[in-house]
């Protein structure tokens, strides 16, 4: 009798603890199945708005493009005439994603695998802030810097390395986190084999790490070429390609700038046609380096683990 009036408690106990736990465990479950529901949804809301721009665009822009638009030479600011506005782009962007390799990864590298950590934190902590900066921010130090103390004027080079200046932050965060990531056993094995920093680096290192550090340049070319304020604060609009460093230029952004606001005319047709040029650039990066990322690790799979 004692025995069984001393188990009765225990029993109501356990059974308000079944209780509490199937509550918990209906509530998760019904969170989980609303959360199903609920993310498709933002995720429609927050892609719609982008989609109609781009159809805004594209509507604007593909009945006046054509392969003649796109290679031609002309005056841009007369004709619809998109090839000297590419191609200066392309030099743009080309000239200052090597300037920000060569940095970023010199950077990503040092901090990494050679830099003490309370050194590499202050590093860190600068690239994030200046990820984080504002490009417009970025132009005003390139046009005080380069354009005015420097005395290189409002030209091609003092725009490249205004652009890089903006690029670099980029390819650093994600060369650093790439190397970063290398599991240890592997950097150990090979220091212990009697492999030098530099063969580390450049036969087991560099390997393992480059999805992650072409990811880190193609994000970095994606948002160089959509950038605006770099160019527009540091470099004289031209009519030609630039064939010199401190020669003017032009850039696809800097059409748009100018010739969105303005009344229909070339000028805004002009804008129209480089912002849907841009946006299939960007589409074309973002999908390409995913693809090129994926093989690359089929190719690894296995090797390193």
């Amino acid at each position: 009798m004692t025995t069984a009036l001393a188990s009765t408690p225990s029993l109501a106990i356990s059974e308000d603890l079944r209780r509490g736990e199937t509550a918990r465990l209906r509530w998760r479950t019904g969170f989980d199945r609303w959360m199903g529901w609920i993310l498709p949804l933002l995720f429609l809301v927050a892609i719609l708005p982008i989609l109609d721009l781009v159809y805004y665009i594209g509507a604007k822009a593909l009945p006046t493009m054509s392969w003649t638009v796109l290679t031609s030479t002309g005056d841009y600011q007369i004709h619809d005439a998109l090839g000297v506005p590419i191609e200066s782009t392309f030099l743009f962007v080309l000239s200052a994603t090597l300037i920000s390799v060569a940095l970023g990864l010199f950077g990503g590298v040092a901090t990494a695998e050679f830099l003490s950590e309370r050194v590499a934190s202050w590093i860190r902590m600068s690239a994030n802030l200046l990820a984080g900066m504002p490009s417009v921010i970025v132009g005003y130090f390139g046009y005080f810097a380069l354009c005015i103390y420097f005395g290189w004027g409002l030209s091609f080079i003092a725009g490249v390395f205004t652009l890089s200046f903006f690029m670099t932050p980029y390819i650093f965060r994600t060369a650093d986190l790439a190397f970063s990531s290398i599991p240890r056993p592997i950097r150990e094995a090979a220091y212990g084999s009697g492999a030098r920093p530099t063969q580390y680096i450049l036969r087991i290192g560099t390997p393992i790490a480059f999805p992650q550090i072409l990811t880190g340049v193609f994000l970095a070319m994606a948002i160089g070429v959509g950038e605006t304020a770099p160019i527009v604060l540091t470099v004289e609009p031209g009519l030609l390609v630039p064939n010199s460093l401190f020669a003017p230029a032009t850039y696809m952004t800097a059409l748009i700038w100018t010739g969105f606001n303005q009344p229909p005319s070339v000028a805004l047709t002009v804008a129209f046609q480089a912002a849907f040029l841009i946006i299939v650039v960007v589409i074309v990066l973002n999908v390409a380096v995913r693809f090129v990322a994926a093989q690359y690790r089929k190719r690894l799979e296995g090797l390193y683990q």
